[in-house]
């Protein structure tokens, strides 16, 4: 399968699902804890995918989404952003606004 449709793949397997390193449970970053905490703090379900298991995805990522950092949320395939825009949307109360609504249709 291509790298493109692998990523579409994944995108379309949950209606949240955060690209980091490690796992929920073991961020292997700061920032992805941080992303983790956010969405965790929001109740919502999310997907994670770990990069570290996948190399060639990790890379091809990057130039899919156009963003060179990680973690990357994506709610209803749409690339929302890294850590700090998660943060700041958490902080504002649009994160939580924006997951509701798409778990809510899923």
């Amino acid at each position: 399968m291509e790298l493109n449709e692998r990523i579409k793949q994944q995108l379309d397997s949950s209606p949240v699902i955060l690209f980091m390193k490690g796992n929920p449970d073991f961020p292997q970053c700061g920032f992805s804890a941080q992303a983790v905490a956010a969405l965790r703090a929001c109740n919502t379900e999310f997907t994670h995918f770990n990069i570290f298991e996948d190399p060639e995805l990790r890379e091809g990522l990057k130039a899919f989404s156009n963003w060179p950092t990680y973690p990357q949320l994506y709610v209803k395939g749409e690339l929302i952003g890294g850590c700090d825009i998660i943060v700041e949307m958490y902080h504002s109360g649009e994160l939580r606004t924006l997951l509701d609504e798409a778990t809510a249709a899923a």
